[in-house]
Parts: structure tokens; sequence; C-alpha cells
């Protein structure tokens, strides 16, 4: 092994330091969880908790392998204000945060219309603090001191760059994350950051991901042992490292990839960037790749879901384990049709903005804040294969209605990786539920660490993306159909009843 590779990566639940050979093999990994710190009841990041345990890390593997690079990935929807001396001087605020419709609407009054901001900028509009853009309104007004002190506005993943070798940097895959602050159709920074007068604090040149920001500080490497001249990455948005892989052997509109966790992110890589304007309103927006080219991407939040509602499940019927998939089963509570679980558990960040989550059983409606507070309980859930079923066939329906949106024509291949590669009912049912797609599981158990290894590798080489096929062999095991009928005449359903609930809720 001729040099090595740690990977940093922050997801919002979970956060990753790991370390890869120069062929882009695994070595070691390490995860840790961080609770929030509530400023002014508002949860923010513990980045100086972060920090330390990211530094710990890093002496750990410097002490055992020979890194030369470090590559950082992390979540989007999230930025660093920092001061002269380098310090953030704003509490990194939650993107779950919800402020409050009167927020939203004082943001579009003064930014733009919603629509047009997303024909413009790719940007859907989510609520909470999901679009970028908004978090840094909502800062700039709840912090105004801390505010008034900021020398330059860093994206996550830099913001971890620049903690490392002191120097500011920016690259493409995160500022066109929804963010509404980069304009698709000028390739710059949008009017939006513009009007919000925060251009003379971020950084101007726009650089690739895998481009070396610089090498480690000094007390970096005084701190961890990392040698003098180890160089860090600028970056790259968590999805886009996820699907940076697959470019090496897949080409752009032969595929989508279904990249599940906390969220479920669906991203079909374009040749060019339109948005229909049928698709304005919906969730529908666009990343930009490490290549900086076009990915139609939609998202919902299936991992929470999934994690919310299991835990329901093992309270209330004591399920231990998710059950295996048999089809029978599913065609047996797709026939009855009478059991249903609705989105969204966080309002408006998935593809049903406005649908009160919830379980619909007989006809009668068991919202789920409700079921989480002890009251009235559907009796699905004290019928643990059921209700998994139940929660099994709401998340293949989020899924396919993403992917309708992104554009997934007949034939495309369908990647999935992430958490639900290892949940076999979903992707068993997903591809029966896509007859006129081969559907694929790939063997990356880290892929958005691989993907940011990549960038790794790529800095250190002076490599571009075409020359890693001989180190990048991801293995795909495509995935059984079965027969599963009624699941249209169910999904039909489940459509008109988000719809009414949606409605009421109005």
């Amino acid at each position: 092994m001729d040099y090595a590779i740690a990977v940093i990566d922050i997801g919002m639940t979970n956060k990753k330091v790991s370390v890869f050979d120069d062929r882009l093999n695994l070595l070691e990994a390490a995860h840790r969880t961080f609770p929030p710190v509530r400023v002014d009841g508002i949860e923010t990041h513990d980045l100086a908790g972060m920090e330390e345990w990211f530094l710990e890390e890093l002496s750990r593997y410097a002490d055992r392998f020979p890194v030369k690079a470090v590559a950082v990935t992390a979540h989007g929807a999230t930025a660093v204000c920092v001061d002269e001396q380098g310090e953030p001087c704003v509490p990194c605020v939650y993107y779950t945060h919800e402020p409050g419709p009167g927020f939203h609407r004082e943001f579009f009054e003064r930014f733009g219309d919603p629509l047009d901001l997303q024909r413009r900028t790719g940007t859907a509009e989510f609520k909470a603090l999901i679009n970028l853009g908004k978090g840094l309104y909502f800062v700039k007004q709840r912090f105004p001191e801390g505010w008034a002190r900021t020398k330059w506005i860093l994206s996550y993943p830099q913001y971890w760059g620049y903690r490392l070798t002191g120097r500011i940097g920016a690259e493409w895959t995160y500022l066109g994350c929804h963010t509404y602050l980069w304009d698709f159709l000028t390739g710059e920074y949008s009017e939006v950051a513009r009007s919000m007068g925060i251009l003379p604090l971020l950084p101007r040149e726009i650089r690739r991901p895998w481009d070396s920001l610089g090498t480690v500080s000094e007390a970096v490497s005084d701190r961890t042992g990392l040698a003098p001249d180890t160089i860090v990455t600028l970056g790259i948005h968590d999805s886009n490292a996820s699907l940076l892989p697959y470019f090496v052997t897949e080409r752009v509109g032969e595929f989508v990839l279904n990249s599940t966790g906390t969220w479920c992110v669906l991203m079909n890589p374009t040749d060019r960037y339109r948005m229909e304007e049928e698709e304005l309103g919906k969730v529908v927006f666009y990343n930009i790749s490490a290549m900086d080219t076009p990915i139609k991407t939609a998202i919902f939040r299936g991992g929470a879901e999934y994690e919310a509602y299991r835990e329901l499940i093992s309270r209330y019927a004591a399920l231990d384990e998710d059950p295996d998939f048999i089809p029978m089963d599913y065609v047996d509570f797709l026939r009855r049709s009478d059991t249903f679980i609705l989105p969204e558990l966080i309002p408006g960040s998935g593809q049903f903005p406005g649908s009160p989550p919830g379980i619909v059983e007989g006809g009668r409606w068991f919202p789920y804040e409700e079921i989480v507070r002890g009251g009235r309980v559907p009796p699905v859930l004290r019928e643990g294969k059921r209700a998994y079923t139940a929660l099994t066939v709401s998340l293949v329906l989020q899924t396919l209605v993403a992917l309708r949106r992104i554009g997934l024509r007949k034939g495309q291949k369908v990647f999935i990786e992430g958490g639900f590669r290892r949940n076999q009912a979903y992707c068993l049912l997903l591809s029966s539920a896509l007859p006129d797609h081969p559907v694929y599981l790939s063997d990356l158990t880290e892929a958005t660490s691989f993907g940011a290894a990549m960038t790794g590798r790529m800095a250190l080489t002076g490599s571009g993306i075409e020359e890693l096929s001989g180190d990048t062999s991801i293995r795909y095991t495509e995935l059984e159909k079965h027969d599963v009928p009624g699941l249209k005449e169910y999904e039909q359903a489940w459509l008109d009843l988000i719809a009414q609930h949606t409605e009421k809720e109005r």
C-alpha cells in the first residue's frame, strides 16, 4: 500500500471516519452519533464535539496507515458562519427546525415566487430549513449579533475542510443541492444570494470536488500525527458522493440511483438542465454531479419513516426482526386494501407536501402524533407482520412516485444502495413493481464514503473519473421479480387518501 485515504462522512444521523487503501478498499470505519445542542430552544449541531472526535479518529488512523489525503462529504442544507478568527459565530441550526408558515411566506415575498425560483435555481420548496437559503435567512434574523461578525459562509463539507487546512473554498455539488443560492440558467450565484447580501461572504472561486483545498494546518498535523503535506479535498455533497462510483461503469441516461438512508434520494443523471412547467410546484429538483452535470432528483425521508414506524411496531407487537418477503402475504394485503400508512413525518420533506402522517385502517383515521402519545392505536400495529407489510408498501409507493417524477424511462437500470439494501421486503417489492426495469443491489456497503475516497484518490494522483475503472469494481446483484397483483389499484386508493387528508389539513 503506497498510501491511504481518510474519509470524514457526515450524515444527519451517523458520523463516520473511515480509511481506504490506494486501491479503494475499505480498511476500517468508526461510527458515532452526536445529540443536538439546544440554543434558545433550537436544535443545533455539536460542532465542537464532532471536531474533537474527527481529530481523534484521524490521529488513530495516522498512527496505523500511510494517510496522504483526507476527503470530506456531508449531508445537505447546512452551512457554518465563521468570524475573522475562523471560529463559528452563529449556531449551526438543524435543517429539521420548522420556523412556521409566516417565515416561509416572508422568504418568498422577499426573494421571489417559489415557482420562479424553482425554474431558475432547480430548487423545490421544502418546509423546515431544508433549503439552505432559508436556513441562512433564518439565522440572519434569529442571531443578528453573530451574523454581524460573519467573515465567511462555508458550506458544510468546506467548513470541515477549513477547520483542517485554514483555507476557504467552494465546489458545485453543494452549492447546487436545493439551496436557492445557485442559478442553473446562468451557472453562478443566484439573485437570492445577491438580494440576501451574502455574496461578499461566499467564496468566489468554485472548484471541483476532488481538487485539493490545501494541506493540513500545522495545528492539525501536531494534533493528529498526519504529515504536514497531507492534502484535504474540496469536499462533496453526500448524495453526489454516493452517485460518483456509478459514473465509472454506467453512462448518463442509462441508470438511476436510489440512495437510501435517513433520506431516500432518487437521482437520474441527465444531459441537460430543464425544469418542465408541469414539474413546477412538485418536489422535483436538480443536483449538480461531481462532473458538473445536472441530476434530476426527488427525495423523501424513507429511512426516518421506517425507523419511526418500526419502533411503533416493536412497541405494540413485539416484532424483533423484519419478516422475510413472502409474495402471497403482500398479495393478500393488497387485495384487502383496508390499511394505509400515509406520509410525511416532517411536513413538506418529501413527495407529498401537506400530507398529514398517520394510518388509515378500515376507514378510520389515526394521526401519527396521537399514536405516538399512546392515544388511539390502530389494530394493525398489534399485528406485527401485517404492520410491517403496510410500512413496506408505503415506502415502495413513495419510491415509485419519486422515480416517475425524475423521469424514469422504460429500460433504465435502477440501483439500490444504502441502508435499504438490507431490507429484503422493500427491495424485492420495488423490483416486482418495476417489471420493465432491471433492479440491482450494489455491493457497496459505504457508498458515500467510497465516493468521497474516490475524490481523495483523484486529488492525489491527478487521475480523472475514467481512469478509476480498474480500481472501482462494483458488483451488482439483479433482483428477482414476483407477480404481486393489486399494487396499482392499492396505489390509487393510497393516493386518493393522501389527497383527501391533505385537503382537510388546509
